[in-house]
């Protein structure tokens, strides 16, 4: 491969990595075309786009990016698969419901919420972990909890009131 053809493919994956907020670095390597294929539909369906690539060509596109991921640079060895995604524990997930079967992919290590993650014994802490969204939909569920109990409270104590003027306006 010319120098000039490895330079567009770091350019391409430096903008992907810049583009998408989580990415996962995992091995397939073993699973048959018929598998993989299955992963990729899998991972289209879900929203996660899958890439193969080159250590070297990974570690430069790193290096490159805007994120700080230099942890990850121990992760680049033997076969890499790249998982990018706007969800955070959307290809922890995947990866989970997958490797029930096949045993792959194996999780190397993750970027998710500017945080690096390495090793498979991580995947359950991935799934995990919480949007920015989910976090933000909790903390107001959380702040309405009170609000709606007093407004309960307050709708309650008014039909007792009404119950008792009704009761005392027919004894009269």
């Amino acid at each position: 491969m010319k120098s000039s053809e490895k330079q567009v493919i770091i350019n391409q994956l430096q903008e992907q990595i810049d583009s998408y907020d989580h990415f996962y670095l995992t091995d397939i390597a073993g699973l048959n075309a018929e598998n993989t294929s299955d992963l990729r539909r899998l991972c289209f369906s879900q929203d996660v786009k899958l890439v193969v690539v080159k250590n070297t060509l990974l570690r430069k596109a790193l290096e490159n990016s805007n994120k700080e991921a230099e942890e990850i640079f121990d992760a680049l060895k033997g076969n890499t698969t790249v998982m990018f995604s706007s969800n955070g524990n959307t290809p922890a997930k995947l990866i989970k419901d997958f490797a029930k079967k096949h045993k792959k992919p194996v999780l190397k290590a993750a970027y998710v919420e500017e945080s690096i993650y390495m090793g498979a014994d991580q995947l359950e802490a991935l799934i995990a972990v919480k949007s920015k969204n989910e976090l933000i939909a909790d903390v107001v569920a959380l702040l309405q909890s009170p609000m709606k109990t007093v407004l309960g409270q307050l709708q309650s104590g008014g039909n007792i009131i009404h119950g008792v003027l009704d009761t005392l306006k027919e004894k009269e």
